[in-house]
């Protein structure tokens, strides 16, 4: 029976850290006339956050506002639990962030616009990209990287 229970606990918290994992209010700044990060809303969206998305005329005081280096930048920023996420992270890579809080780490980001990110995608094509976490400092290293394509 003491097996049972403990069947059931450790269930019921693995439910809720998975939903409130999942739940996470993000507040994204992008410009209201970019698609791609239209579509990186409804990624995010689609695996469980809760956006909120504010169209800016200027995404660069954002950028620097957040750590985000020239180095680092893509077309949109975002902001979850002190974390910044700029550009088109995937929804997995930002969810393992959130669990593992890796010391040092500020953010992450996928810097520039690689095709077949989410946002990104291409019926044909899918480049080779990293997910890269920085530091306060802006230094970067490699969190993720997607190269089977």
């Amino acid at each position: 029976m003491k097996n049972i229970y403990s069947v059931v606990l450790i269930s019921a918290g693995l439910l809720f850290s998975s939903w409130s994992m999942a739940s996470q209010e993000i507040t994204v700044y992008k410009s209201a006339t970019c698609g791609c990060c239209k579509k990186w809303v409804s990624h995010l969206e689609k695996n469980g956050f809760k956006v909120n998305s504010i169209d800016v005329k200027d995404v660069i005081p954002y950028k620097i506002k957040h750590g985000v280096t020239p180095q680092l930048a893509s077309c949109h920023t975002g902001i979850i639990d002190g974390y910044t996420i700029e550009g088109h992270v995937p929804a997995a890579d930002i969810k393992k962030l959130l669990k593992d809080k890796p010391k040092g780490v500020v953010g992450l980001s996928v810097p520039q616009m690689p095709v077949g990110t989410p946002g990104m995608e291409h019926p044909t094509r899918k480049d080779p990209y990293k997910v890269i976490s920085f530091d306060k400092q802006g230094k970067g290293s490699v969190f993720s990287e997607y190269k089977n394509y």
